[in-house]
């Protein structure tokens, strides 16, 4: 009787904050192939940092070097213990009766220097228990072969701001294809490189390079690289494999702060050099970079007094590989900002900020989470998809990451509201024609945020740092979620 109660509160929730997303008493359901699963990460759960000939990544380093950095001071060397507790994540798969699960490989476990000649047989041994377990309960493994642990000595080099890395991740892809592609045929290449390039090379992210305007564009320039030379070797060497390989990006949409015609520019502004950035290249008919980005680096670069663009330059070869270089378009999607337009001041030092122009806020009275960024706006969700039907002819979407943070605590009412709302938001898009092929929540348990540490919780199951043992309980969404992966329907009432 009590989840009786505690469902009716949230089906109120969901019906306040499910403005366009669809009437929250009525039942849906997604189409009988459709997958649904959780998702997870490397360096956020794996713990064992410098275990059994795993090499050094730049989260290690920084992590390391400036704890006063991250919001607790905590680090990942720990944190889930997951690669010590594969068969009892994999327990917790099985009770969510989800269809996927999708984690990443570290490239240093794989390879300690980053370099292809110096190979770890035990990171092969960890991923591939891990991918036999999945199989063996009929749970498909999709794999991203980079979650922004990038090995300390390539960050030596330069990083993703030196091209040779392009063909470093691809020598490390073809490692990756050879060992797991018999039993792996979901791959994605790169998980949100808008984030790690923008908040990692422009920023003060790992590895911290904080050259906005400079390295961030480098990187996302070397990563698009990276990725049609891993997309195109799949197609040339490991076709009957018969897998698949996408990217995956992330998509907060930017609706116009009011209906003038400077704010609807803004909003499509800001969606290019956020999205556009990285989806352009790959799903545009054109192909490159938005032209929107092109003209605005280049025309402040000038008024800079650089003798050329910031924005690195394609090749016609570069633009020809990496246009339809995809199978299927990864996306992730939290949350929704306005978009307005900007002073139209150009500042001597150069930055992202400067060259998109837009300025970007959210309204106070969206509902709040555990995160100062996230809001909750399901309609966001909805429109993010249209719009990528529309902009990019529909390719195929896999959700890759949804979810919502919430303070501790089994009771998580308003992580279950979030994730009902936003699902009948996706259902409503899907109803609309969007080519929608699963939804995957972030995450399966509590985690390393990155730079809040674990003052976010994110899981379906509470994870206590406290213990030893790294105990996982489960929270209301973890039941909640379960009777939606095994009927793939939302659910009206509990039994």
């Amino acid at each position: 009787m009590e989840f009786k109660y505690v469902f009716i509160a949230v089906i109120l929730a969901v019906t306040y904050l499910s403005v366009e997303a669809g009437v929250a008493n009525a039942e849906i359901c997604f189409p009988p192939k459709f997958m649904f699963g959780v998702a997870t990460a490397a360096y956020q759960i794996e713990g064992a940092w410098n275990v059994s000939g795993k090499g050094e990544s730049i989260w290690d380093r920084y992590t390391h070097t400036h704890p006063e950095r991250i919001f607790d001071h905590n680090n990942g060397d720990i944190t889930d213990d997951s690669y010590h507790r594969v068969d009892e994540d994999v327990k917790l798969l099985v009770e969510l009766g989800v269809q996927h699960y999708r984690f990443s490989i570290s490239w240093p476990r794989i390879l300690p220097t980053g370099l292809s000649n110096e190979l770890n047989e035990d990171g092969i041994r960890y991923y591939s228990s891990l991918i036999d377990a999945l199989k063996k309960h009929d749970i498909e493994p999709m794999v991203t072969m980079y979650h922004w642990d990038l090995p300390q000595c390539l960050q030596d080099l330069g990083g993703w701001t030196n091209p040779i890395i392009a063909e470093y991740f691809t020598d490390y892809a073809r490692i990756l294809y050879h060992y797991f592609g018999d039993r792996v045929k979901i791959w994605f290449t790169f998980n949100e490189p808008l984030s790690f390039c923008k908040e990692g090379y422009g920023g003060a992210d790992a590895p911290a390079a904080n050259s906005s305007g400079f390295e961030d564009y480098l990187c996302g320039h070397n990563v698009l690289r990276a990725h049609a030379k891993a997309y195109r070797l799949y197609e040339q060497e490991f076709a009957e494999q018969g897998g698949s390989v996408g990217i995956v990006l992330d998509f907060a949409w930017m609706e116009p702060a009011t209906t003038s015609k400077e704010d609807q520019r803004a909003a499509e502004t800001a969606r290019q050099f956020t999205f556009g950035w990285f989806a352009n290249p790959i799903f545009s008919t054109d192909g490159d970079y938005p032209p929107i980005m092109k003209q605005r680096i280049g025309e402040i670069s000038k008024r800079q007094n650089f003798p050329r663009s910031r924005l690195p330059i394609f090749t016609p070869e570069e633009v020809q590989a990496l246009r339809g270089a995809f199978d299927f378009l990864g996306l992730n999607h939290y949350t929704t900002y306005l978009a307005s337009q900007g002073n139209g001041k150009i500042y001597p030092q150069p930055s992202f900020a400067t060259d998109m122009g837009v300025v970007i806020s959210q309204k106070p009275d969206w509902p709040k989470s555990n995160s100062t960024w996230l809001r909750v706006v399901p309609w966001g969700f909805r429109r993010v998809v249209n719009y990528i039907r529309q902009t990019y002819h529909n390719p195929p979407v896999l959700v890759t990451e949804n979810g919502v943070s919430s303070e501790r605590g089994a009771r998580d009412v308003r992580r279950v509201a979030y994730v009902d709302a936003y699902l009948r938001a996706l259902h409503a898009a899907y109803t609309e024609g969007c080519d929608i092929r699963g939804y995957t929540y972030w995450s399966l348990i509590d985690n390393f945020e990155w730079t809040r540490g674990f003052s976010e919780r994110f899981g379906l199951y509470d994870v206590d740092y406290s213990s030893k043992m790294r105990k996982r309980t489960p929270r209301l969404s973890a039941q909640y979620y379960a009777k939606v992966a095994k009927t793939r329907c939302l659910p009206t009432t509990w039994d």
